[in-house]
C-alpha cells in the first residue's frame, strides 16, 4: 500500500499552514498521488492552490517536453525513449501516466501555443524561480536526448527560456552546466578511472556543475554550492508546488551537486 504521499502531504501541509487543518489538506493531496488519481487540468491558467500549481507544473512539463521533442520537425526514437524513461523514473502509472502521455502528445501538435502555456505556468507558480529553473533544466535534457543539440532545438530552448524570463546568456551558462552535469553523473555512475586525463575531466565537469572555475575562491565555490542546493532541494520544491511524483529529478540533481562539491573540496585540501 502506498502511503508516502499522505505522510509527506501531511507534513508539508502542517509546515506551510502551521495548523492541523492545513496538514489534513496536505494529507488529502498526498492521498491523491498515492492512488494515482489524476490532477485537474481544467483551471491551469489561474492556479490558486498547491494542487493547481502542481497540476500546472505537471501538464506544462510534459506538454512542453512534447514541443521540444518536435522542435526539429519530427520526434526521434531517442526523444520518445527519454519521455518514457522519465515517466518510469517518476513512477507514473495509471491515470497520472496517461495524463503525462496526453500532455506530451498535446505539445507535439502543430500550432502548440508555447507562449500561452509558459505564461500560464509562470502565473501558476508565481515568483517561485526554483520551479522555473527545474522546469527549464528538464527541457534541456529533452533537447540532448539524442546526444546533440541542433539549431532548431537550440532556437526552441531560447524561446522557452525567454518565455520564462531567462536571458540568452543565462541559458548558455545553464546549458554548459547541464552538459557537464550529465558527463559528471555518468562518470560517477561508472566509477572513477585512475587515468590522469579521466580524473582531470571529472574535476573539470565538477566545477561546471557548480557554475564556477578553479579560479574562484573556496568561499565563492561554497556560496555557489549552497545556492544550487537550496534551489534544487526536493522538499522545498514540493512545498512550492512541485508534484511529489517529480521529486526524483530534484533528488538526482542535489546528489550530483553534492558529489561535485565534495570532489572539488577534496582536491583543494
Amino acid at each position: 500500500m502506498r502511503i508516502w504521499g499522505k505522510i509527506l502531504g501531511f507534513l508539508f501541509g502542517f509546515m506551510l499552514s502551521k495548523n492541523i487543518f492545513g496538514a489534513l489538506i496536505g494529507a488529502w493531496i498526498g492521498h491523491r498521488f498515492d492512488k494515482g488519481i489524476g490532477l485537474d487540468f481544467s483551471n491551469l491558467g489561474s492556479a490558486k492552490s498547491d494542487t493547481d500549481r502542481q497540476a500546472a507544473f505537471f501538464y506544462s512539463t510534459f506538454s512542453v517536453m512534447g514541443y521540444m521533442a518536435k522542435a526539429n520537425g519530427q520526434v526521434s526514437q531517442h526523444e520518445i525513449a527519454f519521455a518514457t524513461a522519465y515517466m518510469d523514473k517518476l513512477g507514473l502509472k495509471g491515470s497520472l501516466r496517461q495524463q503525462a502521455q496526453e500532455a506530451f502528445r498535446d505539445g507535439k501538435t502543430t500550432g502548440f501555443p508555447l507562449d500561452e502555456r509558459l505564461a500560464k505556468l509562470k502565473s501558476a507558480v508565481g515568483n517561485r524561480q526554483d520551479l522555473l529553473l527545474l522546469f527549464l533544466e528538464i527541457q534541456i535534457q529533452v533537447a540532448f536526448a539524442d546526444g546533440s543539440l541542433d539549431e532548431d532545438e537550440r532556437e526552441a530552448l531560447h524561446k522557452i527560456a525567454n518565455g520564462l524570463g531567462y536571458s540568452a546568456k543565462e541559458l548558455d551558462k545553464l546549458l554548459e552546466m547541464i552538459i557537464a552535469g550529465a558527463s559528471f553523473h555518468q562518470q560517477g555512475q561508472g566509477g572513477r578511472n585512475n587515468s590522469f586525463e579521466s580524473s582531470g575531466k571529472h574535476l573539470e565537469n565538477a566545477y561546471k556543475v557548480l557554475g564556477v572555475t578553479d579560479k574562484n575562491s573556496a568561499s565563492e565555490i561554497k556560496k555557489a554550492y549552497r545556492k544550487l542546493m537550496s534551489q534544487h532541494h526536493p522538499d522545498k520544491l514540493v512545498a512550492k508546488g512541485l508534484p511529489p511524483e517529480m521529486m526524483e529529478t530534484a533528488k538526482q540533481k542535489t546528489q550530483d551537486i553534492q558529489a561535485a562539491y565534495e570532489l572539488i573540496t577534496a582536491q583543494n585540501k
